[in-house]
């Protein structure tokens, strides 16, 4: 048999044979939501502490920056235990780990008292989390939808063999709805790595806390994707659980908040104020206009509508900046038109400043060879770069970019957004003109851009907005490496020095990174796959 044909053969049975799989493990019948009417929600103790704020701030929103990490879990873990009504949670990612579990307990507690709890999870981010979920899913007060689900449960990687086009779209939002009056948005999913749980890994990462109008638009938008063609429900895809399990989960979550590795977060949860103090009317919230963009749900399968994407409004604001622009993006991947936009900016004279992460804190090696590979481009047009820098031994001084402070009991006055000690960083920010702030789940990448559905919140705050423009004045190039272009060319990352201010020190190549990596780098960004990243 020749060679050809021999390939032939196979290349025709391995089509057949994922036809037959795909044929073998279809979607089931999608069964719409149930239209019955929201419980009441005037009359929560959340509501009546947000009514007297709202409209002594008609057409504004209250806001507050999460910066610490176990303070952004402590919020979510309270917000759950003081809704009365409703709970709407909606995450890309959540891992069953010390505080993925707590949580889990948090809404299983919540449906107990009579919340009526909806969690909506995308299949991407879910690994080995079925039997919690279906454990959910049994309380008569829960129901779980899966967004863009996998039809083989146990091989779940053969899905996208079968079904690529489909499984390559995630839904990204990370939303967290009490009493349809106070929300969290941001970047954070639900996993040690992004509250500070695991020692020496941490996503360095920003949230708000949001109240007044933009919450109820936050609400509104999950019933757009709860109700969205992709969200299925989890008992038509899950092994149904009993009481057994879900009682089993509830035991589970009690004996990790007994536990040493939760020590932390439950003393964050019992020291936190925000919560209390947004009961009791007395939380500093910083009033602003803000904006929510948030992509239609019908791009999960590759239709959404024109006009109106994340990307669409975002790009708006970033036409016609006059004076500088901020970006923090963990995943900074701009594309060739992203990057010539930055450029031309960069040339008329705007301030465009950027930190992203380096080789040796970026946790996707395949986008930090997406970023790279445009970064020679941004410099010569006048873009500052910054690059995460990773702390070791007794450097772990934290970085502040908001200093509203933390509300733990004990805790530093600033709350950190990164830090180092083996931090990567995950947020999604940016400043434009020193008068609007961006926070949300966009990163600045092609996925964003195409693939993914993202939320986020346009903030104008000047005030917000100067405290980031005031982090790339200061601490952004104390606790980052610039990278700039040396006389002839050569691109060089300097590094300021401990102490007292000095000469930086200048690396000739990617600190902390080996020869292999950034070999391994240099070849990934040859790929034509900066459409994936």
């Amino acid at each position: 048999m020749g060679f050809w044909k021999t390939v032939g053969l196979l290349a025709g049975g391995a089509f057949t044979l994922l036809l037959v799989l795909r044929l073998l493990n279809p979607l089931p019948p999608r069964v719409p939501p149930d239209a019955g009417p929201t419980p009441d929600q005037s009359g929560t103790a959340l509501a009546r502490a947000v009514a007297p704020l709202a409209e002594a701030n008609p057409g504004l929103s209250g806001v507050v920056a999460l910066a610490d990490s176990r303070e952004a879990f402590a919020a979510r873990a309270l917000l759950a235990a003081a809704a009365e009504r409703t709970l709407d949670v909606q995450y890309y990612i959540w891992h069953r780990d010390t505080t993925g579990t707590l949580m889990l307990g948090n809404l299983l507690a919540a449906a107990d008292r009579g919340v009526r709890v909806r969690l909506l999870v995308d299949d991407n981010g879910i690994g080995g989390l079925d039997p919690a979920l279906s454990a959910l899913d049994s309380h008569p007060n829960i129901e779980v939808r899966i967004f863009n689900p996998f039809t083989t449960r146990r091989l779940k990687p053969l899905g996208y063999a079968i079904d690529f086009r489909r499984l390559n779209r995630r839904m990204h939002n990370k939303t967290f709805t009490a009493d349809g009056v106070a929300t969290i948005v941001g970047g954070r999913n639900i996993g040690d790595e992004y509250f500070g749980a695991r020692e020496g890994d941490l996503f360095a990462d920003l949230d708000v806390l949001a109240v007044g109008p933009i919450a109820t638009e936050v609400a509104d938008d999950f019933e757009r994707y709860w109700a969205s063609e992709s969200a299925y429900r989890a008992a038509d895809l899950l092994p149904p659980a009993g009481a057994d399990q879900r009682a089993a989960l509830a035991a589970e979550a009690r004996a990790v908040e007994s536990g040493a590795n939760a020590r932390a977060y439950v003393r964050a949860v019992s020291k936190t104020a925000l919560v209390r103090d947004l009961l009791a009317g007395t939380l500093p919230l910083e009033w602003a206009r803000v904006t929510m963009v948030s992509d239609d749900p019908a791009k999960g399968v590759g239709r959404a509508p024109p006009g109106g994407t994340v990307a669409e409004r975002l790009a708006q604001i970033l036409d016609s900046p006059a004076r500088s622009v901020r970006i923090v993006s963990g995943y900074f991947v701009p594309g060739k038109d992203g990057a010539d936009e930055l450029a031309r900016l960069a040339r008329a004279g705007v301030e465009v400043s950027v930190l992203t992460n380096g080789l040796a804190t970026t946790d996707v090696a395949l986008v930090h060879s997406g970023y790279a590979h445009r970064r020679r481009g941004l410099l010569e047009a006048g873009v500052r770069l910054f690059e995460m820098k990773p702390e070791t031994g007794q450097r772990a001084e934290r970085l502040h970019l908001f200093r509203k402070g933390s509300t733990l009991g004990g805790e530093p006055a600033a709350g950190p957004v990164f830090r180092g000690a083996g931090s990567s960083l995950h947020a999604k920010t940016f400043a434009v003109d020193g008068e609007r702030l961006f926070v949300g789940s966009f990163n600045f990448d092609p996925r964003s851009h195409e693939l993914n559905t993202e939320v986020g919140f346009i903030i104008e705050s000047a005030e917000l907005a100067a405290q980031l423009d005031q982090a790339f004045a200061s601490a952004i190039p104390r606790r980052a490496y610039e990278v700039r272009l040396a006389d002839g060319g050569k691109m060089v990352w300097l590094e300021a020095p401990e102490g007292e201010p000095g000469r930086p020190i200048v690396h000739e190549t990617e600190p902390n990174t080996t020869a292999i990596s950034r070999g391994l780098t240099q070849v990934l960004s040859w790929l034509p796959l900066e459409w994936l990243l």
